[in-house]
């Protein structure tokens, strides 16, 4: 069993940073390798090796994945959605039970009842493939948050609705079967909110009397997480996923102090988790399941694709007020998971046992979609997201901190120069200047919850912290760096003091932007000296140490800008400039008018090249 745990843990974190670094979809990766350790090479054999325990593993991870994507689930999102993310999570769901229903049954050739149960299997659309999906594609915020809200709504409703109909075939033979059924939606709808709800509005409260010390938070949230949920499932059957999706939408909302830092912590954990499961997921796959896939098998499968998914969003968003590129990718792009194997695997032997025999088709049958979406859905997300224009605009925008007189003439360079750029400040007269040069600007506190809310700051690429107060630049750059990268949050030198006991520590701060340690109070005393910006392009005729010898006496290299085109802040550590490379400077008043002269030079000749006359240059 080491060994097993061992390779698939090791193989899931390879398959993520070679999804990162060749920008493939990590969850293709992760079924692929699966794959190749489980029914292709025989290196592993999940059910075997980790027995009766895998199933309730498995529950209890996908429990703590849902409670972290309810986490996520920000009720600011569902006021720009909301609309249709109702209807995606109540008639959608309904819409897309019936129609695979029918699909399963008259494509499918499957009885009426392993057909409903198909049906509400394959309503879930699994945050643990969606949420990788939407990292890789850089989808707008409002079209992802329609995905993210289905998902992790729908995976445990999905889950309910599936149990439900189990409950049904099984007690269709005794009876009452359709009231037992009522009561059992009835009990889990209850307990789902009384535990999960309750537990979260409790641990936010002692959070915030500091009953809970800092370094127990985290701990006790995962381990009341997994109280939720086993205390729900032994009241009644399947409502943990309910319990626990209902418990981190709560404590997502309540506004705790600490919960960015907790919410880093179990991102991190999911990541492990969703890499495990998925490995294990493909891994358990056998050569005797794969063998009973048949024709109307694969022809239900693609019905699903192309049908069932398409018309019950069409249907459910008729009269909803959304853009219809939104509906066009939402209408493809449903993924299925762990929670749709899981639950085909538990269900599919005590239906087997109680006379339905095509029961034996679920685990197949799941499995299958679970790939050609992955696969199809995996390599098209991005492709169709570029196609319908609903990416994040631009390459990355550029964030300064700080409307500075010298930010906004820096901002300037950086704007003619193509640079998507946003300047941000909590006092509205500093940003006036800003907005008459015509600036992207935003007003109000960077680090506020309204900020996370503002489409202006989507999209933040890079991140320069330039106010006067050192201490809140590194509060910025903390604030960014999660999100991302901490090599791409810079400030300046802090002047503060040469003595380390008056310095933030480097570990604290972001990066100590340009090649010198100038700080902001020096960068704005030489503006209003007459020093000014200057842009400089290496060439191979004109390469970095013919640059570095032009530079005037005490130039400050601030920022390159690559043929990708997307600018890199200059530190003492940053790469060796090469062919392609745009350097801006900031240079003293002589440097900088020259630089001016020639600019204005350049434009007079394209201008007489335009008008086919002599160019007016100055002496």
């Amino acid at each position: 069993m080491t060994h097993s745990l061992v390779s698939i843990l090791v193989l899931g974190i390879f398959c993520q940073w070679l999804a990162w670094r060749f920008r493939l979809p990590a969850i293709v990766l992760l079924a692929a390798g699966g794959l190749i350790l489980g029914p292709l090479s025989g290196w592993i054999s999940p059910q075997q090796d980790f027995g009766d325990g895998l199933q309730a593993v498995t529950s209890l991870f996908v429990a703590i994945i849902l409670f972290e994507g309810g986490l996520n689930l920000q009720f600011h999102e569902l006021r720009e959605t909301a609309k249709v993310t109702r209807r995606l999570t109540s008639l959608g769901v309904v819409f897309a039970w019936l129609i695979g229903t029918a699909v399963a049954h008259w494509i499918g050739q499957l009885s009426w009842g392993v057909s409903a149960l198909l049906g509400a299997i394959l309503v879930v659309t699994g945050p643990t493939v969606i949420m990788p999906l939407l990292k890789h594609a850089k989808l707008n915020r409002r079209t992802a948050s329609y995905l993210k809200w289905e998902g992790i709504i729908n995976d445990p409703i999905g889950v309910l609705l599936a149990v439900l109909v189990y409950q049904y075939l099984l007690y269709s033979g005794e009876g009452p079967a359709l009231g037992h059924v009522l009561a059992s939606l009835s009990l889990a709808i209850m307990v789902s909110f009384a535990l999960g709800g309750g537990v979260a509005y409790s641990l936010g409260i002692s959070f915030r009397q500091g009953w809970i010390p800092e370094y127990l938070k985290a701990p006790v949230i995962i381990a009341s997480v997994l109280a939720v949920y086993a205390l729900a499932d032994l009241v009644q059957h399947e409502s943990g996923l309910l319990a626990t999706t209902l418990m981190g939408v709560v404590m997502g909302n309540m506004r705790l102090r600490s919960l960015d830092e907790m919410r880093r912590f179990k991102e991190y954990l999911t990541l492990i988790l969703v890499s495990f499961l998925f490995v294990v997921l493909t891994a358990s796959l056998t050569m005797e399941s794969i063998r009973t896939i048949h024709l109307p098998l694969i022809l239900m499968v693609l019905a699903f694709l192309f049908i069932v998914r398409p018309l019950a969003v069409y249907l459910a968003t008729i009269g909803a007020d959304g853009d219809w590129r939104d509906r066009a990718l939402i209408s493809w792009i449903a993924p299925r998971g762990v929670v749709a194997a899981a639950s085909a695997g538990a269900f599919s032997p005590a239906l087997i046992d109680a006379g339905f025999e095509d029961a034996k088709y679920l685990v197949p049958a799941v499995f299958m979609l679970i790939f050609v979406t992955i696969i199809a859905h995996g390599f098209s997300l991005g492709p169709l997201t570029r196609l319908l224009k609903l990416g994040s605009p631009g390459k990355g925008r550029v964030l300064i901190v700080g409307a500075s007189p010298w930010a906004i003439e820096l901002a300037l360079v950086l704007k003619n120069l193509k640079q998507d750029v946003v300047i941000a400040d909590s006092e509205w007269g500093r940003l006036q200047g800003a907005r008459q040069q015509g600036l992207d600007t935003w007003f109000g506190e960077v680090l506020s919850d309204m900020a996370e809310e503002a489409m202006a700051l989507d999209n933040i690429y890079t991140v320069l912290a330039a106010t006067g107060n050192n201490h809140y630049n590194s509060m910025v750059c903390n604030h960014y760096a999660p999100h991302i990268g901490r090599h791409r949050v810079f400030q300046p030198h802090d002047s503060g003091s040469d003595r380390e006991k008056h310095q933030v520590p480097e570990t604290r701060r972001g990066i100590t932007a340009f090649s010198d340690n100038v700080s902001y109070a020096e960068m704005w005393t030489r503006l209003i000296r007459g020093w000014g910006f200057r842009k400089t392009s290496i060439t191979d005729s004109f390469n970095e140490a013919q640059f570095l010898r032009s530079l005037p006496e005490g130039a400050v290299q601030l920022a390159l800008i690559p043929e990708n085109g997307k600018l890199e802040w200059l530190s003492k550590n940053s790469r060796r400039l090469q062919s392609g490379d745009t350097i801006i400077s900031f240079v003293a008043a002589e440097a900088a008018k020259k630089a001016a002269t020639k600019t204005e030079n350049a434009a007079n000749r394209a201008a007489a090249a335009n008008n086919g006359s002599t160019p007016n240059l100055p002496a």
